[in-house]
């Protein structure tokens, strides 16, 4: 557990390794390899904190509340990169995902160390989100003791916004700070330090498993299958036919037919061809299911 007088374990030297400049490079990729292997691990040992920061998150999405994720540095580009996925993979909406990397975007592309130590910073973008308590606010820090991302939080809980603090030191001010923890015990890094190395990766799959299950939670995946795909190129085009197909029994004609009268809406286009439907009539039964497929199919609740 981090105290305030003791130095986070991502900023301790590991004591593996330590003539790593020396190696060849066959060992060289072995070490740094192994040792992103225990990012998975890390992740692992949280799986109940995830699973409850997704319960959480659930409850506030499902009335309409807003994805928030807030970050400085390798944490904050993580962030975004989760958040900027959840629309093409899963139909998320546009206005109900902010995401925030600290000295805005151009950090995302050059390093703005100095902004993660500015809580004025942290205050500007919480008042231009207008923050809510139906939103989601997911603040990530690998120290967990960055300044922007605290102030972040801080800010959510006075707003009665869920808040979900990642981090890879256990017990540090976020952690403590969030209504939902997810700690992801890396330790130190083989090059000491470099966050970006298995506390990232951590973060990375951490941030992955959290929103897929809280896709999945909403209605965006029916059996496996991701049925909220947005279509923009020839790729996303033949994954929606053979989606269809799978989904609905159909072959390839009927299905691309089914697509093209549902202006290319997956979900549309399964409830049309199952239920021998309409595209407006389909549309609408998804409608009054609250857009969860299986729902709509009549199959009982997701």
């Amino acid at each position: 557990m981090t105290t305030p007088t003791q130095e986070p374990s991502t900023e301790q030297p590991s004591a593996e390794h330590s003539q790593l400049d020396q190696y060849g490079t066959l060992a060289l990729v072995q070490a740094l390899s192994e040792d992103q292997a225990r990012a998975l691990s890390a992740v692992t040992r949280a799986q109940a904190q995830i699973a409850a920061a997704v319960d959480g998150a659930y409850q506030r999405l499902s009335i309409g509340g807003r994805l928030i994720y807030v970050g400085a540095g390798t944490s904050g580009r993580l962030g975004v990169l989760d958040g900027v996925e959840l629309r093409p993979t899963f139909d998320w909406p546009q206005e109900r995902l902010v995401t925030l990397i600290a000295g805005g975007q151009r950090a995302m592309f050059e390093a703005a160390e100095g902004a993660e130590d500015d809580e004025a910073l942290a205050e500007a973008d919480m008042q231009a989100v207008q923050l809510t308590p139906q939103d989601v606010l997911i603040a990530l820090a690998a120290s967990g003791s960055t300044p922007y991302a605290l102030a972040c939080l801080r800010l959510a809980r006075q707003s009665g916004t869920f808040s979900i603090g990642v981090t890879n030191n256990p017990g540090s001010p976020l952690a403590r700070l969030a209504d939902a923890p997810i700690e992801l015990e890396t330790g130190p890094e083989l090059i000491s330090g470099s966050t970006r190395l298995k506390a990232g990766t951590a973060q990375k799959i951490a941030l992955n498993t959290f929103s897929s299950s809280l896709m999945v939670r909403l209605g965006k995946v029916y059996g496996n299958l991701m049925v909220d795909v947005v279509v923009t190129n020839a790729k996303l085009r033949r994954r929606a036919i053979k989606l269809t197909q799978l989904a609905s029994g159909a072959d390839g004609e009927r299905a691309l037919a089914a697509l093209e009268q549902a202006e290319m809406h997956v979900k549309t286009a399964i409830v049309m061809l199952r239920g021998d439907l309409d595209a407006a009539t389909a549309r609408a039964r998804l409608a009054a299911a609250g857009g969860h497929l299986r729902r709509a199919l009549g199959e009982g609740e997701p």
